[in-house]
């Protein structure tokens, strides 16, 4: 996937949408901002198909690991099911397969790993791609992505002022691994106070420490940050704007050609339409994409 869309028209974009709003389950319904998983029915296309590997033609099914603590990219609803944009987004590709999904509850760090182990085909869990990670695994770039910050309601934090300040973060995410790091150091430089980072394993904890007050923000992908700031309430606003924008992954095992298989079906699924009506069903159109890719990380 490539850049579609400018980083200021996006973080405009965003901070106007944020202030206006282990176990495997196979899914077939949900629940987003409609009330319901998103209506496409898409039909198997052998040419495509025939690209899968030959385990995963025998088996009928794609095992895909999640960590599904991240709306609304995928989380579990009130009845445990696995639902989101992701999974409608990659149950609608499996539909152009001929195959079902099978997924399979993992922590984030753990399901690369796996991946590279076998345990898993398919990695769906709002991967950033970038060039760090391709060393590891290849990946399906589906969507536009980017940072966004939130914060309790008051005075404004600025996320490129930091410094001495509680950051709740979601532990291996981007944010954690290469976006913190670098506002640390700029802290450290200036001789200001380091950002007190605090991890967890899991988005929604991190989200719940910003809303009872136990970080004074958190940064995220902005899908999420956008969902938080509207299920909160009014607990949390958006604080700044989108930056770092990136290209969002499915991550499958090197060289294997299931990537192009995923990729060619993808394309599909956007010429039909589905594509767009998925993502509008989850309020997360503005991270639409012209094309895939394979490994279109910029850096």
């Amino acid at each position: 996937m490539t850049t579609s869309r400018g980083l200021m028209m996006a973080g405009a974009i965003v901070v106007s949408a944020a202030l206006a709003m282990t176990g495997c389950t196979s899914n077939t319904e949900g629940s987003g901002p409609s009330g319901s998983t998103t209506a496409v029915k898409p039909t198997k296309v052998d040419q495509i198909a025939n690209l899968l590997p030959d385990k995963i033609k025998r088996s009928g099914k794609l095992i895909v690991g999640t960590d599904p603590t991240y709306k609304p990219s995928e989380y579990k609803d009130p009845n445990g099911i696995i639902v989101g944009f992701d999974v409608d987004l990659l149950n609608a590709v499996a539909g152009v397969l001929g195959v079902t999904t099978e997924y399979r509850q993992s922590g984030f760090d753990n399901i690369i790993p796996s991946i590279q182990g076998g345990s898993f085909d398919v990695g769906m869990s709002s991967f950033t791609d970038n060039k760090k990670r391709e060393e590891q695994v290849d990946f399906v770039d589906y969507f536009q992505a980017g940072s966004l910050w939130a914060q309790r309601p008051g005075p404004a934090i600025d996320p490129n002022n930091a410094c001495g300040l509680k950051v709740a973060v979601q532990s291996d995410t981007i944010e954690d691994t290469d976006e913190l790091p670098a506002k640390n150091g700029a802290c450290l430089q200036a001789g200001k106070p380091a950002i007190n980072v605090l991890k967890f394993p899991g988005q929604d904890a991190a989200t719940n420490a910003v809303t009872i007050g136990q970080a004074d923000a958190m940064t995220a992908d902005y899908p999420v940050t956008v969902y938080a700031v509207k299920d909160s309430k009014g607990k949390l606003e958006a604080a700044g704007e989108l930056f770092k924008t990136a290209p969002y992954g499915w991550a499958v095992p090197k060289g294997s050609p299931l990537g192009q298989a995923l990729l060619q079906a993808l394309e599909h699924v956007m010429q039909s339409g589905d594509y767009q009506t998925i993502l509008k069903n989850w309020d997360v159109q503005n991270g639409a994409i012209d094309k895939p890719a394979i490994n279109g990380a910029i850096n």
